[in-house]
């Protein structure tokens, strides 16, 4: 069966969760993670996509980001992806795939869902069990969102800007967005839309995509069943 294509519309945040193959380490040093930050930025930069939101995990990675153009984010993760392959097996004398295959998307709609995606992926080391806070884990965009750390890489999203009329008041602001925690519900609904590159979040905002890309958006549409085989073992797979 073919695969479906991405639902991609430019203006409309992606989150993307890619993930080394069987779960292997894609990130071994602190020269991995930066190596991979440099081109996930220079890359950004030449496709055209605004980075929100981010974590490295040892294994896996998950992005917030806003594409300029159709195609714009696959560029961007085909040739990311493909730069630190390179990378890696140059550095540890290895050889072959070291991700997953097809990275998972959703679009995601601006309102209610792109702060809860934001606060998905810097949580991800705190569900982990990694760390006990999110200001402790050293790699993911909270440094920048949360706490101010100058950097270039992360492009506030209007729904982030209109936190507060001020940097301080929007730093403040969003730390107290991580006070609680997120609803089950949300972080299903996240896991699900990613997996099954479904469009994340209300029927409206669903409607909407569908009609605009002349093909389904959600689960269960068009005929299908509610769940396949397939479906239900890719809802495992998300942190």
């Amino acid at each position: 069966m073919p695969r479906r294509a991405r639902l991609s519309i430019p203006g409309i945040p992606w989150h993307i969760i890619q993930r080394g193959n069987n779960r292997s380490v894609c990130f071994h040093s602190e020269e991995d993670f930066q190596f991979y930050l440099h081109y996930l930025q220079e890359f950004a930069v030449k496709f055209g996509c605004a980075i929100h939101a981010y974590v490295l995990m040892t294994n896996h990675v998950h992005l917030l980001l806003t594409p300029q153009r159709p195609n714009s984010a696959s560029l961007l993760m085909k040739h990311l992806g493909q730069r630190y392959v390179q990378y890696i097996n140059r550095t540890y004398q290895r050889s072959g795939t070291l991700w997953e295959g097809r990275f998972r998307s959703c679009l995601t709609q601006t309102e209610d869902y792109v702060l809860a995606c934001y606060r998905y992926i810097e949580l991800n080391p705190v569900r982990a069990a990694m760390v006990n806070q999110p200001q402790d884990y050293r790699w993911s965009s909270y440094h920048t969102n949360a706490l101010g750390k100058a950097g270039s890489l992360i492009v506030p999203h209007d729904q982030y800007q209109r936190l507060a009329i001020d940097d301080n008041n929007r730093r403040e602001a969003y730390r107290a967005l991580f006070k609680a925690h997120i609803d089950e519900e949300i972080v299903g609904q996240i896991r699900n839309a990613t997996n099954g590159n479904f469009a994340l979040g209300g029927e409206r905002f669903q409607r909407e995509i569908e009609t605009a890309l002349g093909r389904r958006a959600r689960r269960g549409q068009a005929g299908r069943p509610s769940n396949s085989p397939s479906d239900e073992k890719n809802q495992l797979d998300l942190l």
